[in-house]
């Protein structure tokens, strides 16, 4: 009789063991498209009862209808975001995780380009920054020990002004606010302000997020910042404090190693690093609406000069918005190009 309790019990207890097993799973389309409808659901595979289920995306809680979540993705964004479900059953919790990412909802135009004119640029000069300011360009160059700021004359190439930069430093992009030259380094964690006139450093700040500095230029309210990712920051133009970042997607993928920045007529303009393109990307919302293919612009380049290979490759942009006239040209080129884009 007692063998016969022991054995009862141990069914008993397998059998509330077997029963208290819960078997979760969160449902998410895990590729999507910008401003499309998407629906998440938590699934309990035996039909059991949950007492409470709360949803979050990218760790912020989500109002849900029960089980199941209906979202438009452009309510988040593009790129990868992570959803989370918190489950509450009888006499515990449980969480499940899953992930979706969001790309371009259109394929982006593609253009190539008419030489209008070509200038002379100087060969030692390793663009990283270029911005056309007052009938002049401004340029960044970079390299330890070899970053400068110039102020270049356009038709002849000659650098007017020039400061170098503290050895320890690489420099990176640059633009032009109110009289001040925003200047950002690499790997250190900093950006410099100087005098646009004197090119005497009046300020520095330090990065936030972002672990590295690229490119750099401005819209009416805001800086706008790559970090060598397919992420855009959007820095206060006053403290250059980060604020948000967004990211870069075309419709098949994210595009990375944005570089050197110039925004032009409300369009985001990027080198695509160790690659003769030019990324137009929507600052709205991330989607890259065009690519600009300037692999010519590198032949014509080898025409007259041995260009080392991944290294002195296309950057640096600069937009005469009075004239229409949009710059081009690269590491160490000797020349910088004057050029007009032509719709595939």
């Amino acid at each position: 009789m007692k063998k016969l309790s022991i054995i009862t019990s141990l069914i008993i207890l397998l059998f509330t063991s077997c029963d208290d097993t819960y078997k979760l799973k969160l449902r998410v389309e895990n590729k999507t498209t910008l401003d499309k409808n998407i629906t998440i659901n938590l699934e309990e595979e035996n039909n059991k009862p949950l007492d409470k289920v709360q949803f979050f995306i990218d760790g912020k809680e989500v109002a849900a209808n029960g089980n199941s979540l209906e979202i438009n993705t452009a309510d988040f964004g593009l790129g990868k975001h992570q959803v989370s479900a918190l489950v509450f059953i009888p006499g515990k919790t449980k969480k499940v995780n899953n992930s979706f990412e969001v790309f371009a909802n259109i394929e982006p135009t593609i253009y190539g380009y008419e030489i209008i004119n070509t200038y002379p640029h100087d060969k030692k000069a390793y663009t990283q920054g270029l911005e056309y300011y007052n009938g002049f360009l401004y340029e960044t160059t970079g390299r330890r020990g070899q970053s400068s700021l110039r102020k270049v004359e356009i038709k002849s190439g000659k650098v007017l002004q020039k400061i170098d930069l503290d050895k320890k430093y690489f420099g990176e992009g640059m633009t032009i606010v109110d009289d001040k030259i925003i200047w950002l380094t690499w790997q250190n964690n900093k950006g410099f302000v100087y005098d646009l006139n004197s090119f005497d450093q009046i300020g520095e700040f330090k990065y936030n997020q972002s672990k590295e500095g690229w490119g750099l230029t401005q819209n009416e309210t805001e800086l706008i910042k790559s970090d060598g990712t397919n992420k855009i920051w959007f820095l206060d133009k006053s403290t250059q404090e980060e604020k948000r970042a967004l990211q870069t997607y075309t419709h098949d993928r994210a595009l990375s190693q944005l570089n050197e920045l110039e925004l032009i007529n409300g369009k985001l303009y990027a080198n695509y690093y160790q690659k003769p393109i030019i990324a137009v990307i929507n600052p709205a919302n991330g989607v890259v609406e065009g690519l600009i293919n300037l692999k010519g612009l590198e032949a014509e380049m080898k025409k007259s000069q041995k260009l080392v290979e991944d290294d002195e490759v296309l950057n640096g942009i600069a937009y005469d918005a009075k004239n229409d006239r949009l710059f081009v040209t690269g590491k160490n080129w000797g020349n910088l190009f004057e050029i007009k884009l032509i719709k595939k």
